[in-house]
């Protein structure tokens, strides 16, 4: 008799969160997984080729859906008429790198795919601790989003629906690094830079928070080469 294999749903942007969690539910929890990413009118789309690198690299099957919210404009990561920051942002202050609803939308679709196949999990790659200032990244979020997905889908109905997981919700960008090097994470290919270009920026407020991680998890050399530069 063969065992049904277990299904999973991971949201996966091409960065290191979102790779982490993806390694998570299968290295770690050995969920068959279904990847999805989406284009959504951000400013490049270099992060979907290094999505579908480590897609393949854990053996997960890969979408890329069509939604373009950025069309909307009021955030610096589809608007190229608002600046990415470089210089951090203030506690309490919501950084224009938030983008409208994106989150909200993204959960709403991977719901869709979860219930379509049957995926018992929607994995998310969200952190509270180094992007706090984004309501849609807040523990009290994911607890709404779960009642509101039990209580919209046929699935929740029938008490089969697919449960929200945000397993890097509380870690540090450390604790991240060190868990998908643990998990055999392709990080050198994963891109979380709000620019394009062939080479991260190294000033972004994404790319420094995840440049001081690798440097302070002892790996410089995964860091983007202005990192390097500054360390060396």
């Amino acid at each position: 008799m063969t065992t049904q294999q277990k299904r999973a749903v991971v949201l996966l942007s091409g960065g290191l969160d979102s790779s982490t969690v993806l390694g998570i539910a299968t290295q770690q929890d050995g969920y068959t997984c279904a990847a999805l990413s989406f284009r959504y009118g951000q400013r490049h789309t270099i992060e979907l080729d290094r999505a579908a690198l480590v897609a393949r690299h854990f053996g997960a099957e890969h979408r890329i859906i069509d939604i373009n919210i950025g069309s909307f404009g009021g955030s610096a990561l589809t608007d190229e008429t608002i600046t990415v920051p470089t210089g951090g942002t203030d506690e309490g202050v919501i950084p224009p790198t938030y983008v409208p609803g994106r989150n909200t939308v993204f959960i709403a679709v991977g719901l869709s795919l979860a219930e379509a196949i049957g995926a018992e999990r929607l994995y998310l790659g969200i952190n509270a601790v180094d992007y706090s200032g984004y309501p849609d990244c807040r523990p009290e979020y994911l607890e709404a989003y779960q009642r509101l997905a039990d209580l919209a889908t046929k699935a929740g109905l029938e008490g089969r629906g697919a449960k929200l997981e945000a397993p890097l919700l509380h870690m540090t960008k450390v604790d991240i690094v060190n868990a998908a090097l643990d998990l055999g994470v392709p990080v050198e290919v994963t891109w979380s830079c709000y620019q394009g270009g062939t080479e991260p920026c190294g000033v972004c407020d994404s790319c420094r928070i995840r440049d001081r991680a690798l440097v302070e998890a002892g790996h410089p050399e995964l860091a983007s080469p202005r990192a390097r530069q500054v360390s060396g």
